[in-house]
């Protein structure tokens, strides 16, 4: 790692994805958003400061979670990414962002990791490069942990069929406010196009069969914005939807 340059530690291409994480893939937008130049380093949580990912170092300067990673490289590069919004029109963009990393993000979560075909088709791999004969133990440790921060923020708690209607509902909204726009905000990407890249992206890959999946898959309009969003910022990826 070089301290003259930005780099930016993620996760792994998997799951049909540029990232496994969302957030990962929200701050990698938006650095391109802001025409910065980065290094991808791959990391695991645990070794992050907050215990997640994404971080960055920029220039010795180490800046933790997403959001704040955005506030930092506006300020620092002095770049807007909401360009061009009104005072209503940012509100309504951080509204969006907190649907979808507060709400949709938890029900996405759950059928990647608590759903048990799910679960050992996707993040129980995470485990692979453990001895075998802690391999097992390790997955139960992995997802016992997952399910304890579902119950703990809520969404845990319900069945799996109430998770899907509330991730659906989500969806829909989404899909509403979109409607035949080609960004969130209108004519051009913003902020916040990042985001949903990102919670969208991990909804919509066919890796993981679920409710949630289908019912993106069904909204035509976010299937043509994911796919267009994935070509201007990932052209080298083969987006699968």
């Amino acid at each position: 790692m070089s301290d003259s340059s930005i780099t930016l530690h993620v996760t792994r291409v998997a799951f049909e994805l540029p990232d496994t994480s969302p957030f990962v893939i929200k701050t990698e937008v938006q650095l391109k958003m802001a025409g910065l130049a980065y290094e991808r380093v791959p990391m695991i949580p645990p070794q992050a400061p907050l215990g997640k990912l994404p971080f960055i170092h920029d220039h010795g300067e180490v800046v933790s979670d997403s959001t704040f990673i955005r506030a930092h490289i506006e300020r620092k590069y002095g770049v807007d990414l909401d360009a061009g919004l009104d005072a209503r029109q940012r509100a309504q963009a951080w509204a969006i962002e907190r649907l979808l990393e507060d709400h949709l993000y938890f029900a996405m979560v759950w059928f990647r990791w608590i759903d048990p075909e799910n679960f050992a088709r996707g993040p129980a791999r995470f485990a692979d490069s453990v001895p075998e004969p802690q391999r097992a133990q390790r997955r139960e440790q992995m997802q016992a942990g997952k399910r304890a921060e579902l119950q703990a923020q809520g969404i845990g708690r319900h069945s799996p069929q109430g998770i899907a209607a509330l991730g659906v509902r989500s969806i829909d909204a989404v899909a509403a406010l979109l409607g035949q726009q080609p960004y969130l905000m209108g004519a051009s990407p913003s902020g916040v196009d990042a985001t949903a890249l990102g919670m969208l992206a991990c909804v919509l890959t066919p890796f993981f069969d679920t409710p949630l999946q289908r019912a993106a898959a069904a909204r035509p309009n976010l299937v043509a914005y994911v796919a267009h969003m994935m070509q201007r910022y990932y052209p080298a990826h083969v987006w699968p939807v």
